[in-house]
């Protein structure tokens, strides 16, 4: 299965190995005579992707797994008519193909049946141990008897609490949603459409952060098939057209041989073909599709210094295009992928990228944690008992900060919804960086976090106290936002009694800061019990509405996504700035007793305070009270350079981002530069994010940022 092919359904083999089919599997599901000393024929295609990474392993267990799944099974049908086997063999597989070992093919080839059988996890945990039955547990879903709407969020929670444990309970999860999403042209659209948007806000996300890219890339290309099926027309028609057609990046691969060759650098170069959702981002940066942007090169190399003489060669032998060089083997990103990123100029102008790395480097970047084995031994080999730490503990060297970061979160989060939503958002932040304390420890936090973040995931609901910090060694508010590599030291009150500002929501990014500040702040509606506290960032005194202690006031009309502390007042978001969620806001009464809601950034905000005008509170509602409200409008300002079709590939990437353009205005270019002012309607407010990078992308944009000024109409 490879992480990159331009076949969304294309599994990654070894050269010569003839391709699988799995609906073929169908056919031989059903379990017949099998001699002791070989396994059925239904599970011989796992069985050889197993033996490829795993030459040594032993195969009875599988056979007997195998054996337990098809006959509790045995006469259950998938919607497409093929035995349910199928489908377990068929995760089983994908997880082989990857390199798993043999623990979890044991658990994807079981996962099943306790859900959809009579199989019990007692009898799992005495046929098979209890790591097997552990995996199998992770991810059994919820019932809907029991959960009701709630089913589907707990049953994620259930199964992320399991992966902090043991991450492979994700990789059987993300195997069998990639099963299920290859599928799924059986189910009805709404069922379709309902299932990739899940994939695409949770499943794909993880698989990013797991860094399992060949899993994440397919289901890249299936949500895209299912959600915009005309771009992803448009994109298969792109690459059928070069079917047959001599492909340049060839002669370029042969140049890169010669090169190698000539240096005494033993590589491997291969041309890896983009998948569809990689050709449709290129087509969207570039406009106009080079030959050359339908794949890049690939050289493999023995050793990390390698891959740097490799660079060298490359640089020293070609033209190299320096704005696309990126290293990340000195600096991993936080998902466990390295490799070096560049770019060369080849024969005739022809630009091709190339990646650089070593074979287990490459491994890893395509399996991610599934290639990692066994978490619980040294050398990643199976393991016949878990590790087990002095504490009592399991120990996982393989869960990462961010993981770490969603369990300790989702713990206060007891309400399903509040859970669903902060956790989507929660995925939805792709930068990590880490900051290190004074005491040598270090914290990894989400791009864009404050020291308010930093006070929190340090020192939990110990940082209600905190009053200020010092970033690298100079005192700072606990507004200001951190950067990758810096130190910070934050100072807490002596006063047990001091408690966090309102403010601070406007400054914490992290969920866990945001759910630790809400609960304080709920419990504690007049404030702090003992005297305000002083230093950086202390809360500005706040008007009291009239309304029963530890409650909210809500908004009596206008727009039901705010809640206001003025009751009954009617509630309008302000046009200069438009505010979405989790926009930090301030209201202001105005005439008639209405109250507008700008951004706390907005220059309106700051000019309405100088003047004496008091502030109302405001905040956003629930996820549950804002459905059904009208989609969110937002003003965006896209700086660029001038060049042809600039504004077609700006809109296309409006369009492709399910956004809606209100106005859109263009100013006369000034020194070969153009300002570009769009009012746009977003069908929800966390898709804000991505439009805003989605515009970012486009050749010859260079920011694009939010209005803060009353947007022109067109």
């Amino acid at each position: 299965m490879s992480a990159e092919a331009a076949n969304p359904g294309a599994p990654l083999r070894k050269r010569g190995r003839a391709r699988i089919d799995l609906r073929r599997l169908g056919r031989v599901a059903l379990l017949g005579p099998v001699s002791r000393d070989r396994l059925p024929d239904a599970i011989g295609h796992v069985a050889d992707a197993h033996r490829a990474h795993h030459p040594d392993a032993d195969l009875a267990i599988l056979s007997k797994a195998y054996v337990l799944a098809e006959s509790s099974h045995r006469g259950q049908m998938r919607k497409s008519g093929e035995p349910y086997i199928t489908h377990p063999l068929a995760v089983t597989l994908i997880l082989a193909e990857l390199g798993a070992e043999t623990t979890t093919l044991t658990a994807s080839l079981l996962h099943d049946t306790v859900e959809d059988t009579e199989v019990t996890l007692d009898q799992v945990r005495q046929e098979f141990g209890d790591e097997v039955c552990y995996l199998v547990d992770g991810v059994t879903k919820l019932e809907k008897v029991d959960y009701g709407a709630a089913a589907e969020p707990e049953t994620f929670r259930k199964m992320l609490v399991a992966t902090g444990n043991d991450v492979r309970v994700m990789s059987i999860k993300l195997a069998d949603r990639l099963h299920n999403m290859r599928t799924l042209g059986v189910m009805r659209p709404e069922k379709q459409a309902r299932i990739a948007k899940v994939t695409r806000d949770v499943l794909i996300p993880l698989a990013e952060r797991l860094g399992v890219q060949a899993l994440k890339t397919e289901l890249e290309d299936l949500v895209f098939a299912i959600l915009h099926p005309q771009e992803y027309a448009r994109t298969q028609a792109l690459i059928s057209a070069r079917d047959g057609a001599q492909d340049p990046l060839t002669e370029i691969a042969d140049a890169v041989r010669a090169t190698l060759r000539e240096a005494g650098i033993n590589g491997e170069v291969l041309i890896r073909p983009r998948h569809f959702v990689s050709v449709h981002r290129v087509r969207i940066k570039r406009g106009e599709m080079r030959g050359t942007d339908f794949g890049r090169l690939l050289v493999l190399v023995g050793e990390d210094a390698d891959c740097y003489a490799v660079l060298g060669e490359l640089h020293t032998c070609f033209t190299p295009v320096i704005s696309e060089f990126k290293d990340f083997i000195a600096a991993p990103k936080f998902n466990l992928y390295q490799s070096l990123h560049t770019a060369v100029v080849g024969p005739e102008g022809a630009v091709a990228e190339v990646l650089i790395r070593t074979h287990r480097m490459h491994k890893v970047a395509e399996a991610g944690v599934v290639a990692l084995g066994n978490p619980y031994t040294q050398d990643g080999t199976t393991a016949a008992h878990l590790a087990e730490p002095a504490d009592g503990e399991r120990a996982d060297p393989t869960r990462p900060g961010w993981l770490s970061r969603l369990l300790d979160w989702q713990e206060s989060a007891t309400d399903s919804d509040t859970f669903w939503a902060t956790l989507r958002a929660d995925l939805a932040q792709d930068r990590e960086i880490t900051v290190f304390r004074t005491d040598g420890g270090t914290l990894g936090l989400p791009a864009g976090a404050s020291c308010v973040d930093a006070a929190y995931a340090q020192y939990g609901d110990e940082a209600h106290g905190c009053i200020g910090a010092r970033v690298n060694g100079r005192l700072a508010t606990l507004s200001t936002a951190l950067n990758d590599g810096d130190t910070v030291q934050l100072l807490l009150a002596q006063d047990a009694s001091s408690g966090p500002s309102p403010e601070w929501l406007d400054h914490a990014r992290t969920p866990a800061a945001r759910i630790a500040i809400t609960a304080w702040l709920d419990a504690h509606p007049a404030g702090p019990a003992g005297p305000h506290r002083s230093g950086p960032d202390a809360p500005r005194p706040q008007a009291q509405p009239e309304e029963a202690p530890g409650s909210r006031a809500r908004t009596a009309g206008g727009d039901p996504s705010v809640a206001v502390d003025t009751p009954g007042a009617q509630v309008r978001l302000a046009g200069c700035c438009t505010p979405v969620p989790p926009d930090a806001i301030a209201g202001f009464t105005v005439r008639g007793g209405a109250v507008t809601v700008h951004r706390e950034e907005c220059p309106a905000v700051a000019r309405m305070r100088a003047i004496g005008r008091a502030a109302v509170g405001a905040r956003w509602n629930a996820p549950d009270d804002r459905r059904g409200t009208a989609d969110y409008r937002v003003t965006l300002v896209a700086e660029s350079f001038g060049r042809p079709r600039l504004l077609a590939d700006l809109t296309e990437a409006i369009a492709t981002a399910d956004a809606a353009i209100v106005s859109a205005t263009v100013e006369p270019p000034s020194e070969q530069r153009v300002r570009h002012t769009y009012t746009l309607q977003l069908p929800d407010a966390a898709g804000l994010p991505g439009l805003m990078r989605a515009m970012r992308d486009v050749p010859g944009v260079y920011d694009v940022s939010r209005a803060q000024q009353p947007a022109a109409t067109g």
